[in-house]
């Protein structure tokens, strides 16, 4: 019997859906994507691409908003970055492991969205929810190819499917990247996405609420910390901002005329 999958549809831009996907993020959280790579995403959407956000969780353990401010404040951002769908798979907030109910959650957005780049976080990072992520996505990119693991999704049975490629965000913890992103024109629209996460994030010029507890990321330092890492990353390659990710799998060209471009 197939897993019978439906997931909360936090935004979607068209009916019928536009699916596949060029790409595919998957986070913990519901800011995390904007955070991590919301350049890239502003970018390719920008260039005509669909991108799809899915989500492990509803931040419900967060310490600042509930799960009803951070599902608008996720659907606001979505517009921002003209996402093609958004999902929440509601999965327990600090308690992501790779069950094979999980398991069968996020083999449901491969297959569904079939993107030919699927975005998560990386293994080793501050927040466990981040790390147990990247282990819940290896292990169902994994049995994602397998066809007797059957999945069923708004009233459908879909087809195997294993994402071309495997990039890692950066978050919080910083590491090498493989490659970097020029994403200076699109550097704007990544802030103003994030800053639609207004119950978590610094906003600069609103109004703070003080009622409830700071974190790492409501402060202004750390609002500051991510235009500067951007720059850094940027001047690496002779642009003003970029972002830094990694492959899982190495990366290989047919040709280096692949780069004459």
């Amino acid at each position: 019997m197939p897993v019978v999958i439906q997931p909360d549809i936090i935004y979607r831009r068209t009916e019928p859906p536009e699916n596949p996907v060029d790409m595919l993020v998957l986070a913990a959280h519901p800011d995390d994507a904007e955070l991590a790579c919301g350049g890239v995403i502003a970018q390719m959407t920008a260039e005509g691409k669909r991108v799809a956000i899915v989500e492990c969780t509803q931040g419900e353990m967060g310490s600042r908003g509930t799960p009803k401010i951070r599902r608008e404040e996720a659907a606001k951002a979505a517009q921002i970055l003209d996402l093609t769908e958004r999902w929440n798979l509601h999965i327990p907030d600090g308690n992501i492991d790779a069950s094979q109910e999980n398991v069968a959650k996020v083999i449901a957005a491969m297959r569904y969205f079939r993107p030919n780049i699927l975005m998560f976080p990386p293994e080793f990072e501050r927040h466990h929810d981040h790390e147990n992520a990247h282990r819940l996505v290896r292990a169902a990119y994994f049995q994602s190819g397998l066809s007797k693991f059957e999945v069923n999704v708004f009233g459908q049975s879909l087809p195997t499917y294993r994402p071309k490629r495997l990039f890692c965000y950066m978050q919080t913890y910083e590491f090498e990247p493989d490659f970097y992103v020029d994403v200076s024109a699109h550097f704007e629209t990544k802030l103003q996405s994030y800053y639609a996460h207004a119950s978590q994030v610094y906003v600069p010029g609103a109004a703070q609420n003080q009622a409830e507890p700071q974190t790492l990321i409501s402060s202004p330092e750390f609002l500051e910390f991510l235009k500067a890492r951007a720059r850094h990353f940027g001047g690496k390659i002779g642009a003003q901002f970029a972002e830094g990710f990694y492959s899982v799998e190495p990366l290989g060209f047919k040709s280096l005329s692949d780069l004459l471009r």
